[in-house]
């Protein structure tokens, strides 16, 4: 039974001694049984277990204290070829004619420790970066914190990475920041682009070096495949025991001063502090109310009437979406509308202001009053579902309105992609819609779009409009726009015109559009329905 065992099984005397060898340990240790009669029992253990197990038979015989006997441990084995792997050691004695004898089994555990590994990095690791992810960083953090209730002393950093780029800019910005970090610190990923850095042991003082320092790695692009990107970090603090005294807390203070650094215009840090959390509550409440409105009917459009410069005439309209809360009042948009563009509730707002903007325009059509195109904005977020056109063509279908009276109106920013942004265009574009740049100017893209892209005419932001008469630069910027536009043959709109002075200018310059509070404010669509009836 002995002989036919896989794990081995080595008999010894009480000095030692190996006085059994079975086929089993010939297998796992590489020795024969005539290489080991007689010999001392260590020869298969590494140098720095020998005298640790020695002196573990020596107190058995003198004591009878058992220490390892009957119980089942786990060390290294040495091979007779000199390497050593993991053994799982199993120590038993009996006592014939007064002497004492010793009995191991041993296992090679190899391929258990293998699996255990296997299976801890699954469980502990992030699979694409290989750093530690959630798991293991709170297995670290329960211990930095138990260490940290008694010096006081733990500090982590929530760093969220702007604009990730794919795996391997993933990759490259965890080894960055891991090679960035001392022994005792942990560099773990949350997960997408988010990573959280623990500090235990440390200060307030050495945080503000250490933060800046992380700011500045990324100083330097990301070079991936012959592609140089650009990444800006953010980077919240929360520090124990006064941001909290438990991971949750903890990480939840550090996520709200990032998201703070990130409305700040990121690339930088900052620590929290507890004023930031009515901040976000703020921010959720507005949220929830966003949610609410849209199914409470709270929201409405607004329309703003855009005049012809040199005949007076209104020639279309500009819809605008107003949200009027039963508790809260009027909220405007310029709260609302960057939260919508953050949570994605821009997509079904959008398309409810651009359903309400042409279904409005087909009644005034229907009403007998000359047809004029009526202009929407579509928000970068917008612009990028795959589903636009298709939406755009099912609005116009369920409306019943025809494409050349819709404008759209979009951003500088949203044609940064040109290559996507310019297939887009031309299909709406042969779909027959006006397509209108907004706020020209003050965008940071190229030029080159002008001549590239299938637009109609450019809007003059209201920015520059109303300084014409305070800034000469901004006067001399509006008379450049407009005869840049009309030399490429693009119709030019000027927002935001108020005195008659505006006005004159503009007509001077031969400014084909304009809008502004001169000629209306945007009112409902009943009121603008009577402002048309009067004009006809």
């Amino acid at each position: 039974m002995i002989e036919s065992a896989n794990d081995a099984i080595i008999l010894a005397d009480s000095m030692g001694t190996i006085i059994s060898w079975n086929y089993g340990a010939q297998h796992i240790f590489g020795y024969h049984e005539k290489d080991t009669i007689g010999k001392k029992l260590q020869i298969i253990l590494p140098e720095r277990y020998r005298e640790a197990h020695k002196k573990g038979m020596e107190r058995y015989l003198s004591t009878g204290t058992p220490h390892v006997i009957g119980k089942t441990v786990e060390l290294q084995g040495l091979r007779e070829d000199g390497s050593e792997f993991p053994i799982e050691l199993s120590l038993a004695t009996w006592v014939e004619e007064g002497n004492t004898y010793f009995s191991s089994i041993i296992r090679d555990i190899t391929e258990r420790k293998k699996a255990e590994e296997k299976i801890n990095q699954m469980v502990y690791l992030d699979p694409l970066t290989g750093l530690p992810n959630r798991h293991l960083l709170n297995d670290r953090l329960t211990q930095a914190l138990d260490q940290a209730r008694e010096n006081k002393q733990i500090k982590y950093i929530n760093d969220t990475l702007g604009h990730a780029m794919g795996d391997r800019l993933l990759i490259e910005v965890a080894k960055r920041i891991r090679d960035s970090m001392g022994k005792m610190d942990t560099v773990s990923r949350q997960g997408g682009d988010e990573f959280i850095v623990l500090l235990p042991n440390t200060t307030s003082d050495k945080v503000t070096k250490k933060a800046p320092k992380i700011v500045h790695l990324f100083t330097q692009s990301v070079v991936i495949s012959e592609h140089e990107m650009f990444v800006t970090p953010s980077i919240g603090i929360s520090l124990y025991p006064s941001d909290g005294r438990d991971i949750e807390t903890l990480i939840k203070n550090a996520d709200t001063a990032m998201y703070r650094i990130k409305e700040q215009g990121k690339n930088s840090f900052q620590f929290y502090t507890p004023d930031m959390n009515e901040i976000v509550s703020q921010k959720m409440k507005l949220e929830m109310g966003l949610r609410k409105g849209l199914e409470r009917g709270e929201f409405k459009v607004y329309y703003q009437p855009q005049m012809d410069v040199i005949s007076g005439q209104m020639i279309g309209v500009e819809a605008l979406i107003r949200w009027q809360h039963p508790e809260w009042g009027h909220i405007s948009p310029d709260e609302f509308i960057p939260l919508a563009e953050e949570t994605g509730l821009i997509i079904p707002i959008g398309e409810w202001v651009l359903y309400e903007a042409c279904y409005q325009n087909k009644i005034w059509q229907n009403m007998g009053y000359s047809p004029m195109r009526i202009a929407v904005n579509i928000s970068s977020r917008q612009f990028q579902q795959n589903n636009l056109v298709e939406m755009i063509s099912n609005t116009l279908k369920e409306t019943e309105l025809d494409p050349q009276y819709l404008e759209l109106e979009l951003t500088e920013s949203i044609i940064q992609d040109s290559k996507y942004a310019i297939t887009t265009m031309q299909k709406l574009k042969t779909m027959g819609i006006h397509l209108s740049i907004d706020d020209f100017g003050t965008g940071y893209s190229s030029l080159s779009y002008l001549k590239l892209f299938p637009i109609d005419s450019l809007k003059i932001d209201r920015s520059f409009t109303s300084n014409i008469f305070e800034d000469s630069k901004d006067a001399a910027l509006v008379h450049t726009i407009i005869d840049m536009a009309h030399n490429l043959d693009l119709i030019v709109i000027a927002e935001g015109v108020e005195p008659q002075e505006q006005l004159h200018f503009l007509r001077q310059r031969q400014c084909n559009e304009a809008q502004g509070y001169f000629f209306s404010r945007p009112v409902s669509g009943e009121d603008l329905s009577i402002f048309l009836k009067n004009r006809s």
